[in-house]
């Protein structure tokens, strides 16, 4: 959950986007930077130095990112180098990720699974889920291994369990309290 401060810079990136219509293209820059930070470390690493000004800081952007992102999103950038803020990075972007899937109709959802799931069967769960909820849904696949078979859902704050270990532990409370499975 994004912090008061990346929500408020988050809001204050949707509403420039709103205001120049750029909702989208925004939020796919937002994605692309979040997959640069999550594949290269280093780069917040090096944002967050000490040893190196501001101003290095903000020519390794311009140059690194080019024509990546647009000039409102490197300007806030600039800000949080600027404010010594630029560790609230990822909060940001996923804030704005979320104000912009709201009003683009959008739900994310995680669908939990002992192995991957084909993408056959997450379009089968995402039309469903579609179907459901009446908006378009985005859906990633987490691997877990402990839920031995079935899918977990979580979607919109509400968890959907038809999991094997859901059933396992149901059996093994209902055993401990004296009841019957």
């Amino acid at each position: 959950m994004p912090s008061e401060l990346a929500n408020r810079y988050g809001q204050g990136l949707f509403l420039v986007a709103r205001d120049n219509d750029t909702v989208e293209s925004k939020k796919e820059q937002a994605e692309e930077l979040l997959k640069v930070i999550d594949e290269t470390p280093q780069l917040l690493t090096f944002l967050e130095a000490v040893q190196v000004t501001d101003d290095e800081k903000k020519e390794v952007l311009k140059k690194s990112l080019g024509e990546a992102v647009d000039v409102d999103v490197l300007h806030l950038l600039e800000l949080l180098i600027d404010k010594n803020r630029i560790w609230y990075l990822r909060e940001i972007l996923e804030a704005y990720i979320a104000l912009a899937d709201e009003h683009l109709g959008i739900m994310r959802g995680q669908v939990v699974s002992a192995r991957k799931l084909s993408d056959q069967d997450m379009e089968r769960i995402r039309a469903a889920l579609e179907k459901q909820y009446g908006r378009n849904v985005v859906l990633s696949n987490r691997i877990d291994p402990s839920v031995i078979a079935g899918i977990k859902v979580i979607i919109d704050g509400k968890v959907t369990d038809v999991t094997m270990k859901a059933r396992i532990d149901a059996m093994r409370d209902a055993l401990l309290k004296g009841g019957q499975a």
